[in-house]
């Protein structure tokens, strides 16, 4: 079967992931171009940077368009990586762009007033992952799951039951979501080690179902 596709649309690091794929044995490509999108049978979205910058490059690049198509219509997986994540909500406190809209839910700051003194913005760090969907891309983690977090903003889901995981920054905040095909983490697997592995291991399981 063929390996994921990781959207190079110039605001992530998908030479890691494909780097981290490799690692574990699995093949990967790396493409901006919407055809590719289109006969993936499974897609990585990263992301680092400003929300309204990756949003304004999917559209430009027309890949929106093609996410739309292959994702949402084919049912293809796809795994969101940070801001990958965060452009899968309505909208972000960081920018005025609407995101896409797949999940009912926006992006917002770090509420200040309830972090403690010691709690910096932008969380920067390893922080422990408590899921709440142990399935699918959360599966069979032997121990507590640790995963490398960069970011000053975060999911606030409508639904529950779309959060499969928190990790706590000052309080409780969705750490990763997953509804249907569509699977999203706000930390870096790429760079979280036997962690971040066995996330990806789980991905690439969940696409050959």
């Amino acid at each position: 079967m063929p390996g994921p596709l990781i959207i190079d649309y110039g605001c992530g690091n998908p030479a890691s992931i494909g780097n981290m794929l490799k690692k574990i044995g699995i093949r990967s490509e790396i493409s901006a171009d919407a055809d590719a999108i289109r006969t993936a049978d499974s897609v990585i979205f990263p992301g680092v940077g400003a929300f309204d910058y990756g949003a304004e490059r999917i559209m430009s690049l027309g890949i929106a368009e093609a996410l739309e198509e292959r994702v949402r219509g084919a049912g293809i997986p796809l795994l969101g990586i940070c801001v990958g994540m965060q452009l899968l909500a309505r909208k972000s406190e960081e920018g005025a762009l609407p995101g896409l809209g797949w999940i009912e839910a926006d992006v917002v700051a770090f509420d200040k007033s309830r972090l403690g003194k010691s709690d910096k913005v932008p969380h920067m760090g390893w922080a422990d992952l408590s899921v709440r969907k142990p399935s699918g891309l959360l599966h069979d983690f032997h121990e507590d799951p640790r995963f490398y977090f960069v970011h000053s903003f975060h999911f606030s889901c409508d639904h529950e039951e779309d959060v499969a995981a928190t990790a706590h920054h000052g309080y409780d905040f969705c750490a990763a979501i997953a509804r249907d095909n569509i699977w999203g983490v706000q930390f870096h697997p790429e760079k979280s080690h036997r962690f971040g592995m066995a996330l990806f291991r789980n991905f690439i399981e969940a696409t050959e179902r």
